[in-house]
C-alpha cells in the first residue's frame, strides 16, 4: 500500500475526532437529532481548520445506512466512499476550476435526479468564493428552493467575496483557529502512534508555527520524521523551519525587564547571524509578553499559548513591573513590527525597538505623579490626612463690625495632598493666595465722631494699643494657610523671612 501523509492518514472520521470546533459539532449534532436539517450550509474558516473534514463527516451522517444518525460506522462501504471522494451521491466540486456559468447550469440539470443509493444528494463546493458573479446569480434560484433530496455545503476562506444573497440562503458556521495546546496534544498522539519520540517543547514549537492550522502542523511533523527519524527535539524544529526556541524568547524578555540593553542587542545579533527570521522573532516576543499580560489581567483564561514551564524563566523582574509598563513595552514592539515589514534593514529597527522598550520602563508617567501626590510624596506609603487645628484659617473681617467687638473664629480646616490636587495644583493655589492677599488688607477704622464736637485735624491718641500694619496682617493670612503648609510638606520647602 502506498504511503499516506499524516494529514490524510489522521484525518477526522467522526464527529468525536473533530478538534477545536465544538460549537460547530454541537450544532450539527443537534440538527441531526432534532431532524432540523437545512438545505444549505456555509463553512468559513482559515486553512487547515477542518472545513472539508467536517463536511464529509456531516455527509456520512446523512447518507449512512438508516441515516441520518450520529452513531454511523465509518468503516461501512458508503462512509468509505464519501471519505475517499468517490461517492455518486456526494459530489465534491472545486470552485476554483468550476467557476463559470456553464458549470452551474450543468449542476442545475443534475439536481433533479434522485440519489443513487443514499437518502440525499449532497453537493460540496470548496473555495466557493472563486465562483464568478454570473455563476452565483445562476445558482440563486436553485439554492433558495432546491428539491427535498438535495443538500448544498459550501466552504471558503474568504466569505467577504461571496454575494450577500448567497450567504443569506445558507446556515453559516465559522470555524476557529485551533488552539496551540490542542494541536500540540494531537501531535503527541500521532507521534505515539507512529513510534516516534517527540519532545513536548518540539510539539509546542510546531503548534505555534502552524498558526491554528492542524493540517499545517501535521505536514510539518511529517517532514520532521523524514529528516530526524524516530527522535525529534526542539532544536530540529528550529533548524528546519527557522523558529526560535521559547527559552530564547524568555531570555530576551527577561533582559528587557532587567533593563539590560546590551544583552538584548547581543542576543538579537546572535539570532540574526544564525539566519533566523527577525520579523518572526519579534512577533514571538510580542506574543510572549502579550500572553504574560493576559495571564495577569485574566488568570482564569483557558487559552494557554505558552507552556507553564517557561514562565519560571522570567523570574522576579517581571513580577515587579506593573501592567502599564508591560503595555508600554508591547506598544513599542507593535510599532516596530509595522516598520520592519516594510524595511530592508530589519535588524536596525528591531534593535531600536528594544532600546525604546527598555527606556519605557524608566519613564515617569502621569500615573506616577498622581500616585506621588496621593501618597504625599513619601515613596509609596498610603496618603495621610493632616489636621491643622493649631493653624486655623482666619475669617474675613466684616467691614461693618466695630473693631472692639469679638468675632467668631472659623472652625479648623482639614486638607490633604489629594485636596491640593483637586484644586488645580499647588502652584495655582499659591498664585491665587498671593493675588488675593492685597485685597484682604484691612483698613484702619476711622475714629467715631461726636455730633457735639467738630472734627479735629490732629488724630486722637490710641489708648487701646498700636494697630498692626496691613502688610503684617496679609503675611499672617498667607503663612497660616493650610494649603501653604501642605505645599511645604510635599515639596520639602522652607519659608524665608
Amino acid at each position: 500500500m502506498s504511503y499516506q501523509v499524516f494529514a490524510r492518514k489522521y484525518r477526522p472520521r467522526t464527529f468525536d475526532d473533530i478538534l477545536g470546533q465544538d460549537h460547530v459539532v454541537t450544532t450539527l449534532r443537534n440538527a441531526i437529532e432534532g431532524e432540523r436539517l437545512a438545505h444549505a450550509y456555509l463553512f468559513v474558516g482559515p486553512r487547515g481548520t477542518g472545513k472539508t473534514s467536517t463536511a464529509r463527516i456531516f455527509a456520512k451522517a446523512l447518507n449512512c445506512s438508516n441515516g441520518p444518525r450520529l452513531d454511523f460506522d465509518p468503516e461501512e462501504e458508503t462512509c468509505i466512499e464519501i471519505a475517499e471522494g468517490r461517492s455518486l451521491d456526494v459530489l465534491e466540486i472545486d470552485g476554483a476550476s468550476n467557476n463559470g456559468v456553464d458549470q452551474v447550469r450543468e449542476l442545475r440539470e443534475t439536481v433533479n435526479y434522485a440519489p443513487a443509493s443514499g437518502r440525499f444528494k449532497i453537493y460540496y463546493i470548496d473555495e466557493v468564493h472563486m465562483l464568478s458573479t454570473a455563476a452565483f446569480n445562476a445558482l440563486l434560484k436553485t439554492l433558495e428552493e432546491p428539491p427535498a433530496h438535495v443538500k448544498f455545503i459550501f466552504a471558503t476562506t474568504e466569505p467577504n467575496k461571496i454575494l450577500p444573497t448567497i450567504i443569506s440562503r445558507c446556515q453559516r458556521f465559522d470555524l476557529r483557529p485551533i488552539p496551540v495546546e490542542t494541536i500540540a496534544r494531537q501531535l503527541q498522539h500521532i507521534a505515539h502512534a507512529e513510534n516516534v519520540t517527540l519532545d513536548e517543547s518540539a510539539a509546542w514549537s510546531i503548534a505555534r508555527g502552524a498558526e491554528g492550522g492542524m493540517r499545517d502542523a501535521q505536514s510539518m511533523l511529517d517532514q520532521l520524521v523524514a529528516f530526524c527519524g524516530e527522535t525529534i527535539t526542539e532544536e530540529n524544529v528550529q533548524d528546519i523551519f527557522g523558529f526560535t526556541s521559547s527559552e530564547t524568547i524568555a531570555t530576551l524578555a527577561t533582559s528587557i525587564f532587567r533593563r539590560n540593553t546590551a544583552e538584548s542587542i547581543s542576543l538579537i545579533q546572535t539570532e540574526s547571524a544564525r539566519g533566523k527570521d527577525l520579523t518572526q522573532l519579534l512577533s514571538d516576543l510580542a506574543g510572549f509578553i502579550r500572553a504574560l499580560l493576559i495571564s495577569r489581567l485574566n488568570p482564569d483564561s483557558a487559552d494557554s499559548e505558552i507552556p507553564a514551564d517557561f514562565w519560571e524563566g522570567l523570574g522576579e523582574h517581571a513580577e515587579k513591573l506593573g501592567d502599564d509598563r508591560l503595555l508600554a513595552v508591547l506598544d513599542r514592539l507593535a510599532d516596530a513590527d509595522t516598520r520592519m515589514r516594510r524595511a530592508s534593514n530589519k535588524q536596525l529597527h528591531f534593535e531600536i525597538a528594544l532600546i525604546r522598550a527598555t527606556q519605557s520602563l524608566d519613564e515617569v508617567r502621569i500615573s506616577d505623579v498622581v500616585r506621588a501626590l496621593e501618597t504625599g510624596g513619601d515613596g509609596g506609603n498610603p496618603p495621610v490626612t493632616h489636621e491643622h487645628e493649631a493653624l486655623p484659617r482666619p475669617a474675613p473681617r466684616d467691614q461693618t463690625t466695630p473693631p472692639g467687638e469679638s468675632e467668631h473664629p472659623t472652625p479648623p480646616q482639614r486638607t490633604s495632598s489629594r485636596a491640593i490636587k483637586k484644586n488645580r495644583g499647588v502652584e495655582n493655589q499659591l498664585e491665587s493666595l498671593i493675588e488675593q492677599a492685597p485685597e484682604k488688607r484691612p483698613e484702619p477704622p476711622e475714629p467715631a465722631q461726636s455730633e457735639s464736637k467738630p472734627p479735629s485735624s490732629d488724630p486722637e491718641p490710641n489708648t487701646t494699643g498700636e494697630t498692626p500694619p496691613a502688610e503684617s496682617v496679609a503675611e499672617d493670612v498667607f503663612y497660616d494657610d493650610p494649603l501653604v503648609h501642605d505645599a511645604l510638606r510635599i515639596f520639602k520647602g522652607k519659608l524665608k523671612e
